[in-house]
């Protein structure tokens, strides 16, 4: 039994493709894409100065929005003025209202009587207002003085802040003194509490620097002895060398 042929014949795809000829194309080719419809500079320009101009119902609706919005602000104004008038017009109205009153009650009843009463409540008004007055001032005042005695605790408390953080810092420092001198010269001792004066304290360490003084200066001169007698035990040697060295020879 032989194997079976599993070969297939070779198909030369450009061969293919030229037999069996030119294809339509599905969709839109690249000349009809450079060939498609433009508009022409000026119809550019007609759409462009539209843009600028904008749509009439646009502004029609502007205009409208803009006039009530007037209406409503002139209206806000007079409440505003109505409710901020000043308290002594509003008295001179009231005032009106009463004299006009008066008159109408004077009209019946008698001259006189209508002069004294008027004269009465203009009296009684004009104790009202100055009452009120002094009202106001007085509250005015203490307003003020509450206002400066704030101002004058918190100076003060900042003040009292910064004191007691100076004075922390300088205890810090004078311990951190004290204990360096505590190292570097221990003999040191406190004073004692007999010498209370400052004259003393003075005099005392005065004292304590001199005998520190002479205790460098002779430290010194112990060390300058000390080299002077080792550069003399080398010289010796040296000559001693020298002399054994001609010596020998």
């Amino acid at each position: 039994m032989g194997k079976r042929d599993n070969r297939v014949a070779y198909m030369n795809p450009i061969a293919m493709a030229r037999w069996r000829g030119s294809t339509q194309p599905a969709g839109p080719t690249i000349q009809d894409y450079l060939n498609r419809p433009r508009p022409t500079w000026e119809e550019v320009k007609k759409k462009l100065e539209n843009k600028k101009k904008g749509s009439k119902a646009l502004a029609e609706f502007e205009e409208k929005m803009n006039e009530n919005w007037k209406k409503e602000l002139e209206k806000s104004r007079e409440k505003l003025l109505s409710g901020n008038e000043c308290p002594s017009k509003k008295r001179e109205r009231k005032r009106k209202k009463k004299k006009k009153s008066c008159r109408s009650s004077s009209s019946s009843s008698s001259g006189s009587d209508s002069s004294s009463s008027s004269s009465d409540s203009e009296d009684v008004e004009k104790k009202q207002g100055k009452k009120r007055k002094k009202k106001k001032n007085h509250l005015y005042k203490s307003s003020e003085s509450s206002m400066y005695e704030s101002e004058s605790e918190s100076k003060e408390s900042v003040k009292k802040k910064k004191k007691s953080k100076d004075e922390t810092e300088k205890e810090k420092c004078i311990r951190i003194l004290s204990k360096k001198r505590k190292k570097t010269y221990p003999e040191d001792k406190p004073s004692p509490p007999e010498f209370s004066s400052e004259s003393d304290r003075e005099e005392e360490l005065q004292a304590k620097k001199k005998r520190r003084h002479e205790e460098q200066e002779k430290s010194m001169e112990k060390i300058k002895k000390k080299k002077k007698k080792q550069y003399k035990k080398h010289s010796k040697k040296k000559k001693k060398k020298s002399t054994s060295s001609h010596k020998s020879r």
